[in-house]
């Protein structure tokens, strides 16, 4: 369903109207496509503190020029080396006097490293970095996007940088993203990175899991599309569509791991948990099948594939496990106590698991955490809640699949292997929990 609030406010009588009666602005936001595959202008490159990375010659590498005269298109502050709150003034000397001149739908990013555990004076100026730029992404508005990216190695944050300073994290604000030790080195053809790769996407039919196939198909890979029987030819469809095949099956049964390895003899590199359900009712209200039904689709059936694939090696090293987590998992929302909990319960798989699959099996696994995102599912929700579900996040609108499946496609990238662990919420900066 369009969202003829934000067309409204694109136009002369909106912006004056809603000015005056102090209502959300929310800005067309500029994704990627074909034709505008980069954002509009140059990159302005900060540092706070004395820079604990060195030379940054990797920014070189995201696909933007250096700002010349006019607005910046992005800011990079590389806030590595501060240490103590004095520095601090720093970070606030550097970005109070260019923060206004960032172009809408521009990107601010600030390089922070990890909080040191022997040294409370850094790692209290670190975790400040958070809440700075946590409360400087609600505040910036325009479509701009804020994140925080903590890391210790440079050319490790490449395929990150590259992703943040881009049209494809039009709906990603207010994140922290940590990037360990180089993993992987870049693929040789940059347009289509996932090229030779086998990619399985979970509830791929429609909706998000669409998008994602669509996208990661974009990118090279091969692409499989799983759904239930029931959906099958909706998934045949889009298998189709994207020249990759269809595989019918439900993923609750005890052999789906069997089956999908069946299925794929030569391996899986990128395993895609999106499949997903709802049945929402207050818990008072909420008779056990509903909670089973929800348990069962959205937690047990990854926890279960996902072991079952690892084990038999199915999923080859160099992997990539992209599972899908909600910001309802992480806030938490009224009449969703089962789909909260699932969601939540996936976070808790990716925190446990990512460590040991990325030193036994040379996997990561990571998750992507949407919030309001206009979907059929979404447009069948009354009118006033589905307002508030817009609004209520820093880019005051409601994101696309194709912003949940642009971030997938990011994890996926074979140069992301030193992101691990990491929960992304694909939310506009939500409000309420982020």
């Amino acid at each position: 369903m369009a969202d003829r609030y934000l067309r409204f406010t694109g136009t002369a009588p909106g912006r004056f109207l809603t000015r005056r009666l102090g209502l959300p602005q929310p800005a067309a936001l500029t994704r990627w496509s074909p034709e505008r595959p980069a954002l509009d202008g140059g990159l302005l490159h900060l540092t706070a503190g004395r820079s604990a990375l060195g030379p940054a010659p990797v920014l070189a590498r995201t696909g933007i020029g250096p700002a010349g005269s006019g607005r910046a298109a992005a800011v990079v502050l590389d806030a590595t080396g501060v240490r103590d709150v004095e520095a601090l003034a720093e970070v606030h000397a550097a970005l109070h006097p260019v923060v206004r001149s960032v172009a809408p739908s521009g990107r601010v990013v600030v390089l922070g490293a990890p909080l040191d555990p022997a040294d409370h004076h850094q790692a209290a100026a670190q975790q400040a970095l958070e809440g700075f730029t946590r409360s400087l992404g609600k505040e910036i508005g325009r479509g701009r996007t804020v994140n925080l990216v903590r890391l210790t190695d440079a050319g490790a944050a490449e395929s990150t940088l590259r992703f943040l300073l881009s049209p494809k994290s039009a709906y990603v604000s207010g994140q922290v993203i940590e990037v360990g030790a180089p993993q992987e080195t870049a693929p040789p053809d940059a347009d289509r990175p996932l090229t030779g790769r086998t990619a399985l996407v979970t509830g791929a039919a429609r909706g998000i899991g669409e998008a994602v196939a669509e996208t990661l198909a974009r990118d090279g890979a091969r692409v499989v599309v799983l759904d239930v029987p029931q959906a099958g030819q909706d998934a045949r469809r889009v298998a189709e569509r994207l020249g990759g095949t269809a595989l019918l099956l439900d993923m609750t049964s005890a052999d789906a791991g069997a089956r999908i390895a069946e299925a794929l003899p030569d391996g899986l590199d990128l395993l895609i948990h999106n499949a997903g359900i709802t049945r929402d009712r207050r818990l008072v209200n909420m008779p056990s099948e509903r909670w089973i039904s929800v348990l069962e689709v959205n937690l047990a059936s990854v926890l279960r594939t996902t072991d079952a694939l690892l084990k038999d090696g199915t999923l080859k090293r160099g992997g990539r496990i992209v599972a899908t987590a909600s910001i309802a998992g992480l806030a938490g929302n009224a009449g969703q106590t089962n789909y909260g909990a699932s969601k939540a319960g996936v976070v808790g798989l990716v925190r446990s698991l990512a460590p040991r699959a990325l030193e036994e099996h040379g996997v990561t696994v990571n998750a992507v955490a949407p919030g309001f995102i206009e979907t059929k599912m979404t447009a069948a929700v009354p009118l006033f809640i589905r307002e508030a579900g817009r609004r209520m996040n820093s880019l005051a609108q409601g994101g696309l699949p194709v912003d949940v499946a642009e971030t997938t496609a990011w994890l996926a990238h074979p140069a992301s292997g030193a992101v691990n662990g990491q929960v992304v919420r694909v939310c506009g900066q939500s409000l309420l929990g982020a």
